[in-house]
């Protein structure tokens, strides 16, 4: 193949996905892992998703918002899915879809039992790989459900490891690749491959169904799905016809056995009442492992169809299973099929060798695999709450009406979305999605833009400029972060193409007022700058449950809050600036934001709002929170944590380019020179420019950062050997505040694992683990600092001497890297130390991208699949390369 035939094919698929040429989006990886247990699904009064509809229920019970299946695939409204189904002979259910424990069943909160690798993806989704570890024993379902609720929180969760379920090699490795010959002709393999001693066999059945849209009213039709004629070079064929879709064929290159039913609830096995049709959802289940042969359609027609392979195969073999799924009939469907998975895989091997030249084979694979997980975790995220909360199943209890999200009726979510998690996290959350973006600008900025839009839209903002959280509580806060990935992902836009899109500026600034302006009449209670937003998204990180309300008189005056809303309005003067200098007349929005900021600075600095206090302790050379007594009296609680760092990321660079149009702003700038604000100097804005004319506008000045970043910097703090920890260290001994006024008796502790303490679930720890979003953004804040402040400007580092800040970002960076690079030992932070992941030839270029990391020893912890956030070390090796240090490895 001449390489200039697939130089740039997937950049130029993207470029025509923008242009509206060809639709390479219309199928992707939309299929969740999990939808049983989601808020979706739950109908309950008392808000029990978990309860409500179980694991066990979900091979009988339809789904109403969204489907799952196993390494899986859907069209972008769903209405026609893709997955695979397994049984190896033992298991008392058929595999079509991974299991976990409940909130209520893992000792740490939800947790999938499952091992499945996101191994490799395209952008445009032509290229899709993904891995799957099953046991050849009985799988363990009671087991670890037995021993996970006998365990404490001091326990470390049971795994599916644990059970001894891999013991010998008696797996099977079954990968699944989709390769698109067009964006309505997807090729599948299937290979099963028999990594034990002895021959083996195992039942593979490829799943083509529709989302059940026609039992929930409003006279949808039905689609059918119907065995055809197979053409040359196919065994077997499958129509599949959809009033919406259109029609679609499945072609099988291999023997097996046409199972057919419909995709319609048990209602005799789940409610004891009569089924609309012999022929439901469970039928598979019961027809391969019970053998009831009256449970499948003799018709051979039906909304679910399944192939049922059965194959046997010798130790260390592997078997190929071929399948098309194609928009247009096909005369001989398999005659190219080689040779289109070869080229989709160089074509996507080309595009990420260009992302990243010349990067090491170790770290190629940990960007690559993390990359291939923020692509797998797209979810078509389907939920009308209106119609949820008002009931289209049953009738819900009349407390479900009055309950979760009922303020939140006019969202209307029936998109693409990049969630956390497929599995724990199977649904948006704006914070994170925020990250997403960043981490996906590279990948595909026009996604990215997206994004940031649609949460911004009509059917997501609420009236009252306040951006949803998450479906487990539409009205929690979490930080502001939107205008920050709208910046950024702007910026990526700009350099990739050379011209800006400043259309894109616009639209989302209008909406960002508005929940800007929600933010300041909302979580501002007085009026005076200082913000109180609760919970926001971190857990663990003060000493008592912040979402929780004081007692009456009683109020909480947060650093972080408060250092978030400072960032928010200094990227929102930026934003106003890139467009004024542009030619739109955005000066005036520009000057509004940033003497908000100004007026934040001033209450931080304790000149207005605190009672005199500020925020920042001289002392101690930190951010803290105060406690603001009926009295007037102020208290500070006195914790070292991220509360106290996130100030920092209130940071910008402006330059000459952006105040070129702007006069007035100009003059601001001189007004406050020197962070000057009402007779008192409040923060670095800005004591003078730097050589290249810039200034610098943010909360702590070049006086403030030696100190912050002394603690920052000790290992005997935050320091870990893999970045920054949630709490400093020194809470392992001073963990006692005794009595807080309006609080009661105050503790925190330095936790470096998994959490000991339930609050928020029980599965989210701050108070401790590393965690990649927050490490991210001191990063590129201290990037900014060395931009301004330049290369004499150096800071102390404890146990190493002085560095640059650049030095500093980029050491910060290579052991958030490392926690994914193999150590001088060998071992690979993240994995556990006894794991087939560390010697296993079959395991050990695997790499799971978790929640959280532990802070003394790296290993992964929480959700297993979290690419939405972990994802950014993709970002971090992009910018270890592009410094000229990439690779670096322990001992940095």
């Amino acid at each position: 193949m001449n390489p200039e035939q697939v130089m740039n094919a997937e950049r130029q698929r993207l470029e025509a996905q923008r242009q509206g040429r060809e639709d390479w989006r219309l199928w992707g990886p939309y299929l969740a892992e999990r939808s049983w247990g989601t808020v979706r699904e739950d109908y309950s009064g008392e808000g029990t998703p978990w309860e409500y509809f179980d694991h066990d229920q979900a091979r009988s019970r339809a789904y109403r918002w969204n489907e799952d299946g196993m390494g899986g695939i859907c069209d972008e409204q769903q209405r026609l899915c893709f997955s695979l189904g397994l049984w190896n002979g033992r298991d008392p259910i058929l595999k079509e879809r991974a299991f976990g424990l409940t909130g209520k069943q893992g000792n740490h909160g939800e947790d999938v039992k499952e091992y499945y690798f996101y191994l490799d993806a395209a952008p445009s989704h032509a290229w899709l790989r993904y891995l799957y570890k099953y046991p050849q024993t009985e799988y363990p379902y009671t087991r670890l459900i037995q021993e996970n609720v006998h365990r404490t929180r001091h326990d470390p969760p049971f795994s599916l490891l644990d059970t001894c379920a891999f013991q010998g090699d008696r797996y099977w490795d079954v990968e699944v690749r989709y390769a698109k010959a067009s964006p309505t002709e997807i090729h599948i393999q299937i290979i099963a491959h028999n990594r034990g001693p002895e021959a083996a066999t195992l039942h593979l059945l490829p799943t083509l169904w529709f989302r059940n849209t026609w039992s929930w009213g409003g006279g949808e039709e039905k689609p059918t799905l119907y065995e055809v004629v197979a053409p040359d070079g196919a065994i077997w064929a499958v129509r599949a016809r959809h009033p919406t879709l259109g029609e679609y064929f499945l072609y099988g290159k291999d023997h097996a056995q046409p199972l057919y039913t419909e995709n319609e609830s048990n209602r005799k096995l789940l409610w004891n009442q009569p089924n609309v049709t012999p022929y439901v959802k469970d039928a598979f289940h019961r027809y391969v492992i019970h053998g009831e042969t009256r449970a499948v359609n003799p018709a051979q027609t039906g909304t679910k169809f399944s192939a049922w392979h059965q194959l046997t195969v010798n130790p260390g073999q592997w078997i190929t299973l071929g399948f098309v799924l194609s928009q247009e009939p096909l005369d001989t469907p398999f005659d190219h099929q080689e040779a289109i998975f070869t080229t989709r895989q160089q074509e996507t091997d080309l595009f990420y060798d260009e992302l990243v030249p010349e990067v090491s084979a170790e770290d190629h694979n940990i960007l690559r695999q993390a990359q291939a997980g923020m692509i797998w975790n797209k979810q078509f995220y389907h939920y009308d709450v209106a119609r949820w909360l008002d009931g289209d199943q049953v009738p819900p209890h009349g407390g479900h009406k009055r309950g979760r999200n009922s303020a939140w009726r006019h969202l209307k979510a029936h998109h693409i979305i990049s969630v956390p998690d497929a599995w724990e996290y199977p649904w948006f959350a704006a914070w994170d999605l925020a990250y997403h973006c960043i981490a996906f600008a590279a990948l595909d900025v026009d996604f990215a833009k997206g994004q940031i839009e649609l949460l911004l839209k009509e059917y997501y903002l609420r009236p009252n400029g306040q951006i949803p959280a998450c479906e487990w509580g539409f009205g929690d806060v979490n930080p502001p972060l939107s205008a920050m990935a709208a910046i950024e992902v702007f910026r990526v836009d700009r350099a990739q193409r050379g011209c800006p899109d400043t259309g894109f500026l616009q639209r989302v600034l209008s909406k960002l007022l508005m929940n800007y302006t929600w933010w300041l009449n909302r979580k501002d209670a007085d009026g005076h700058n200082v913000f109180e937003g609760g919970f926001l998204g971190l857990d663990n990180i003060s000493v008592y449950n912040r979402s929780e309300p004081l007692p009456l008189g009683y109020s909480l005056k947060q650093a972080d809050a408060t250092g978030w809303m400072a960032m928010f309005a200094l990227n929102m003067t930026v934003i106003a600036l890139e467009l004024n200098a542009e030619g739109a007349d955005y000066e005036d929005v520009a000057i509004q934001c940033y003497q908000q900021f100004l007026g934040i600075a001033n209450t931080m600095a304790g000149y207005s709002g605190t009672g005199g206090f500020s925020l920042w302790d001289h002392e101690d050379g930190f951010f803290k929170d105060l406690v603001a007594a009926p009295d007037g009296s102020q208290q500070r609680i006195d914790v070292f944590s991220w509360v106290g760092i996130i100030p920092l990321f209130a940071c910008e660079i402006v330059d000459q380019r952006l105040l070129k149009n702007a006069p007035r702003f100009n003059s601001v700038l001189t007004e406050h020179m020197g962070g000057l604000f009402d007779g008192h100097h409040i923060c670095a804005c800005p004591y003078h420019i730097n050589e290249r004319g810039e200034h610098l506008l943010s909360l702590a000045d070049h006086t403030m950062l030696p100190y912050i970043l002394w603690h920052l910097l000790s290992e005997d703090e935050f320091l870990s050997r893999y970045g920054i920890r949630s709490v400093s260290r020194i809470h392992a001994q001073r963990h006692d505040f005794g009595n807080i006024q309006g609080i009661g008796h105050a503790m925190i502790e330095y936790q470096p694992g998994e959490s000991t303490s339930g609050l928020f679930g029980g599965n989210s720890n701050w108070c401790g683990p590393i965690w990649m979003p927050t490490n991210y953004t001191l990063i590129c804040a201290l990037e900014k600092y060395y931009r301004y402040l330049g290369d004499s400007y150096r800071v102390a580092v404890p146990g190493v001497g002085e560095m640059t800040l650049k030095e500093v970002a980029l050491f910060l960076s290579e052991r958030l890297v490392d926690i994914f690079r193999r150590n001088g030992q060998g071992r690979v932070p993240a994995m556990p130390e006894d794991s087939p992941f560390q010697y296993a030839p079959a395991w050990c270029d695997l790499l799971l991208f978790n929640e959280y990391f532990h802070g003394e020893t790296g290993l992964g912890l929480g959700a297993m699949h979290q690419t939405g956030w972990s994802g950014l070390v993709a970002n971090l090796i992009h910018r270890s390369y592009r410094s000229g240090s990439g690779g670096s490895h322990e001992g940095r």
